[in-house]
């Protein structure tokens, strides 16, 4: 089984200037832009997504670090799994790429996101 992370998404107010603090401060480079506002940082190999809050977004949502997500060859093991141990499983839905994911709540309430891998 793979399981590598894939970003780490932050919301914020204003994603050009949380973008712009990550560029001029720690050297990072945007990579891409969402037609949203949205922007994909490199942070010396560490992917951050930056966006203000998502209008169709179904679970909880808060400004700051929102969530960890991984890449992995065997989602639907591991949402098995997790359902299995009573894991509280947030979302399921599919995103950019047509790849299904899945949003779990972790210990102390830490979001978390499995990403099918293609």
């Amino acid at each position: 089984m793979t399981i590598k992370l894939n970003h780490l998404h932050i919301k914020t107010k204003n994603p050009e200037k949380t973008a712009k603090f990550y560029v001029d401060t720690f050297g990072a480079t945007i990579t891409s832009q969402s037609p949203t506002g949205g922007y994909r940082v490199d942070l010396d190999g560490l992917s951050l997504n930056i966006t203000d809050l998502h209008p169709t977004q179904k679970r909880d949502q808060l400004y700051g670090m929102e969530h960890i997500a991984m890449d992995t060859d065997k989602l639907d093991e591991l949402v098995a799994k997790l359902k299995a141990s009573g894991a509280k499983i947030l979302e399921e839905t599919v995103v950019t790429g047509n790849r299904r994911v899945c949003f779990f709540e972790g210990p102390d309430g830490v979001q978390l996101e499995f990403i099918e891998m293609k």
